[in-house]
């Protein structure tokens, strides 16, 4: 009998393992996918582990063949593509959520709204000084995310119409890096996903008009009053459909896009 427990039990271990699968890459979805995964687990619906880097490392994963999901905030680059297609990986993408990008100072900052060309001066380096938006006479400190994260991508191509980064501005590893970056020096901007907005920050209102300055929010996002927003992306090879489409379901599902506001993102619906 004994050893019939521990032989059922071996079993479901390793069809628990079988099942176990692998999220990597956005840093700004990782407190979504954390929290998913973990409710998920808490169900007993399967093992997932999700770990960070930046969209670009997800897809390197993917290609790679070490990670079954790889979680993007931006879409797949043709380079990454043309890849998969030379591994023979055909994959799937499928949408999460959507996210505001916030852009985000030190809270002594006087300044509460930036238009998209005051923002594009600020991070190409043609803007210098605080003074010269209608704030104090104090230098700006620039924090952007690294090249390989796909909010940096993102915001590149939005907000600074693909214009290039200045050189002096400082590249941080992860998104919360960046918090606490500019949670400590009173010049400092830089931009996060509206889930790592807190107190020790505060959020901008924006303007791609220069008449409407919207606060990033879940509502500004959803009714897409807030200009900076964005879909949140997972991408899977279909070779582990089988594996990865319980996860996905439960994301997808009315349950899973509760947690998706529950943690501070926007649904796919209302």
């Amino acid at each position: 009998m004994k050893k019939t427990i521990i032989l059922v039990m071996s079993l479901l271990v390793l069809a628990g393992g079988a099942f176990a699968q692998k999220i990597k890459g956005s840093d700004t979805m990782l407190p979504l996918s954390q929290k998913e995964a973990e409710t998920f687990q808490k169900e007993g619906k399967g093992r997932v582990t999700v770990t960070g880097g930046g969209s670009g490392v997800g897809f390197t994963a993917l290609i790679d063949g070490t990670t079954e999901i790889a979680q993007a905030s931006r879409k797949i680059k043709m380079d990454e593509k043309l890849k998969l297609t030379e591994a023979g990986i055909p994959y799937k993408e499928v949408i999460a959520a959507y996210d505001a990008l916030a852009v985000v100072v030190n809270p002594s900052n006087g300044v509460s709204e930036l238009n998209r060309e005051q923002l594009e001066g600020i991070f190409t380096g043609k803007i210098k000084n605080w003074s010269q938006v209608g704030g104090a006479n104090l230098q700006i400190v620039v924090y952007s995310r690294e090249t390989s994260s796909g909010t940096y991508e993102f915001f590149r191509e939005h907000v600074l119409k693909n214009k290039n980064f200045a050189s002096s501005v400082l590249s941080m590893p992860a998104t919360g890096a960046i918090i606490q970056s500019v949670s400590q020096t009173k010049g400092a901007i830089g931009y996060v996903g509206l889930a790592y907005v807190n107190r020790e920050v505060k959020a901008l209102k924006v303007s791609f008009d220069k008449k409407n300055y919207v606060a990033p929010s879940v509502e500004a996002a959803m009714d897409k009053s807030y200009p900076i927003t964005r879909p949140l992306y997972y991408y899977y090879a279909t070779k582990y459909e089988a594996k990865v489409k319980s996860y996905i379901n439960y994301v997808l599902s009315p349950e899973g896009q509760k947690i998706v506001l529950k943690v501070g993102y926007v649904p796919l619906s209302k």
